[in-house]
């Protein structure tokens, strides 16, 4: 959409190849980037667009990001893969809804963005991730990059996802869907009655309360 002098969170900037595209488009861009190699390039786009960029050299799990905008940002990013996952879903969890961003516009490896936007008639994809974005957002898959797109070129495809959050998501506890998922999904296989030991003892009288069978696996829920 129009990014004319809409705030931007960008996480992993590089040389600045997303960032310029940003810029180019009229953002206010803040970018935070670990890699002090790449921060010369950077304060290169800055001299080129006075005033639209601000660059944090810093670890993205480390910065408290909603205290560096006055309104809504658009998060919009390629993600170091190794903590994309991650940050993804410390966004999606705040305790408060709706969030400090107005939309995510994130790149993940192919597997990960279809495990995204997974729905549970999706077996083999829907998992953890898929509950939690599904909950709060409306997630879409909007298209794929080759590797040829990227020096040197990876080894799989990827894909750009865009999630938008719901207005009135279910009311829920952030972290304790985020714990039963990540213990129910962690053992996929295994039936509820089993794979819920890690939270409670009794599980049992959990899925009583709430109408699922103890031989049920979180997939098929």
């Amino acid at each position: 959409g129009d990014l004319h002098d809409a705030e931007v969170l960008e996480v992993g900037p590089g040389p600045g190849g997303l960032t310029r595209a940003l810029l180019a488009a009229g953002a206010q861009v803040t970018a935070i980037e670990r890699d002090r190699r790449c921060i010369p390039a950077l304060a290169e786009l800055g001299d080129a667009y006075p005033g639209k960029l601000h660059v944090i050299e810093g670890d993205a799990l480390a910065v408290d990001a909603p205290a560096l905008f006055a309104g809504r940002p658009h998060i919009v990013s390629n993600l170091p893969y190794n903590v994309g996952t991650e940050l993804l879903v410390r966004w999606l969890t705040p305790p408060d809804w709706p969030p400090f961003w107005t939309s995510l516009t994130l790149m993940f490896q192919r597997e990960v963005a279809e495990r995204i936007v997974a729905g549970p008639e999706e077996r083999a994809d829907y998992g953890r991730l898929g509950v939690l974005c599904g909950w709060r957002t409306e997630a879409e898959i909007l298209f794929d990059v080759s590797p040829s797109a990227f020096v040197p070129p990876p080894k799989v495809t990827s894909s750009v996802v865009r999630l938008v959050p719901r207005a009135a998501p279910l009311p829920c506890r952030a972290g304790a869907l985020e714990a039963v998922t990540r213990a129910a999904f962690g053992q996929r296989r295994k039936m509820l009655r089993q794979s819920l030991k890690a939270l409670t003892p009794q599980p049992s009288r959990l899925l009583e309360a709430a109408g699922l069978a103890e031989t049920a696996r979180a997939e098929e829920i």
